[in-house]
């Protein structure tokens, strides 16, 4: 990590703008296919901790809307909290529903079952520990069609104090298992609890991840009722990042919430996104 923070800005500025040139690149050369669905770009998989190179899986089929792909300029001096902030901006009445701490046997097919019930994609920010034990389980949320990021190896919340090495394990060991079960290289980040760090920033930076927070927090996991969780979601606009949770605890009220949110903000206009 570079100790000098402003050397450290701008590194990751050229990362981020580095990735921003590569990415636009390709989408122009994209061929799309015929049901107006793009595949998923792919890219390097850095160097493990250790120094030996991780072998790139086979590149999978990602279903995303041909309306609109987020490319790699982004917010760069902090986290993602709105759809806005990436480039291109999504089209209007945008809003991508975030899930995280998963997969988890129990909640996580109720929570795909809901979601393609109303022909929702969503992004999971997943924990590379529960890859390890759901492997056929995370295979399900790729194969669904829905967006894979990563959310640490172990959801220690307090990774922002930890020091370089620390955080390079808990990113690089979900990154890999994340790989390894699904074919997907993860290209966003979420920190657990939203805490961050100049040195969180930086390694998340040099695996060519944007890190994403969020604006609509329904607090699923302090389980507050199905009603407050319900009337939170339903305060999302144009533009907003939804936080809910598929893992963790007792996600019911959650998937309560949810079946009685989707179907009032698809009725306003609002169409979901992944990121």
């Amino acid at each position: 990590m570079v100790d000098d923070e402003t050397t450290g800005t701008s590194r990751r500025r050229a990362l981020w703008l580095l990735g921003a040139v590569a990415g636009l690149a390709l989408a122009a050369d994209e061929a799309r296919p015929p049901n107006g669905y793009r595949t998923a770009e792919a890219e390097i998989v850095p160097a493990s901790p250790a120094g030996n190179p991780t072998p790139p899986p086979p590149p999978r089929p990602a279903l995303r809307p041909a309306s609109w792909t987020p490319g790699r300029l982004a917010a760069l001096e902090e986290p993602v909290r709105e759809l806005k902030q990436l480039a291109p901006a999504p089209p209007a009445k945008t809003i991508a529903l975030t899930i995280d701490d998963g997969p988890h046997p129990e909640w996580t097919p109720q929570m795909l079952d809901l979601l393609a019930e109303h022909d929702v994609r969503a992004t999971f920010f997943i924990i590379g520990e529960q890859v390890k034990e759901h492997r056929a389980l995370t295979r399900r949320i790729a194969d669904a069609g829905h967006q894979i990021c990563n959310h640490t190896m172990h959801h220690p919340l307090r990774l922002a104090d930890m020091p370089t090495g620390g955080v390079r394990d808990e990113v690089v060991e979900a990154h890999d298992r994340i790989a390894d079960a699904t074919g997907v290289l993860p290209g966003f980040f979420r920190a657990p609890g939203g805490n961050w760090s100049e040195r969180v920033m930086d390694v998340i930076a040099e695996y060519g991840m944007l890190p994403i927070d969020w604006s609509i927090d329904p607090r699923d996991w302090a389980r507050p009722g199905t009603g407050r969780v319900r009337d939170r979601l339903l305060e999302a606009g144009d533009g907003d990042i939804l936080l809910c949770h598929d893992g963790g605890g007792d996600r019911s009220q959650t998937i309560k919430g949810l079946r009685k949110a989707i179907p009032e903000l698809k009725r306003r206009g609002l169409t979901f996104a992944t990121l």
